[in-house]
């Protein structure tokens, strides 16, 4: 029998985690490990109980939700786990900050139920996930934010013309279908390439590529 992804809650409101738990127990092949009423709770148990996802929210007492995020994907022990976090429209200056913390993905808070399941196991998976409503926000963030970027030619070593036109396409939030289609290639094709990044590129997931992309200028603002 297949082990159940193990997944923590971290929220400040004691109700939300509580039905978050219900929600997630009842899902096939999911399990609640533990819950976390703050950010640094969220680190702890994180350490503690390796769990494949942490849910996390952005605004919890003691430390918040992207400096939670940080220390979880930033240590040699957490590293594996993967962060999944909840944020809402009046918070999207956290999104940017959330990438740039490790997370490897964001939902809104209003998402159905059926979708922030199927999200979970998404992450648990490896991949990436934005919400369709964030993606187009996240880059606008992006592209308004002068962050000190780094040489193209030491963060994008190594990797090919045809490369750097599928991260370029995942920066401006297509998908590997979508790329496949505009590139003219193989679905196959374009998965292999986006493997060859992640690899080259030592990105976590396809969230981290989107990063690079942006802190590397191979991605600039559109003029407004």
């Amino acid at each position: 029998m297949t082990e159940p992804i193990r997944v923590l809650v971290a929220d400040d409101q004691a109700l939300l985690r509580g039905s978050f738990r219900v929600l997630i127990d009842s899902a096939p092949g999911l399990a609640v490990v533990a819950e976390a009423g703050t950010g640094a709770q969220a680190v702890e148990l994180a350490n503690r109980e390796r769990p494949d996802v942490v849910l996390m929210d952005v605004r919890m007492p003691e430390l918040d939700g992207i400096a939670a995020t940080r220390q979880i994907c930033g240590s040699p022990d957490t590293a594996d786990v993967r962060v999944l976090i909840l944020t809402t429209f009046d918070l999207d200056e956290y999104v940017y900050s959330g990438l740039r913390a490790g997370a490897s993905g964001f939902l809104l808070k209003d998402t159905p139920p059926a979708d922030l399941l199927s999200a979970i196991r998404v992450i648990a998976a490896g991949e990436s996930l934005l919400a369709p409503t964030v993606t187009r926000r996240l880059i606008a963030e992006f592209a308004s934010r002068p962050e000190p970027a780094r040489p193209i030619a030491r963060e994008l070593h190594g990797v090919t013309d045809r490369e750097r036109e599928v991260l370029a396409l995942i920066a401006r939030g297509l998908s590997n279908t979508e790329i496949a289609e505009h590139l003219r290639l193989s679905l196959a094709t374009v998965k292999t390439h986006v493997g060859r990044l992640l690899g080259k590129l030592q990105a976590r997931d396809r969230a981290q590529l989107v990063i690079v992309a942006y802190e590397t200028g191979l991605v600039t603002a559109a003029p407004r």
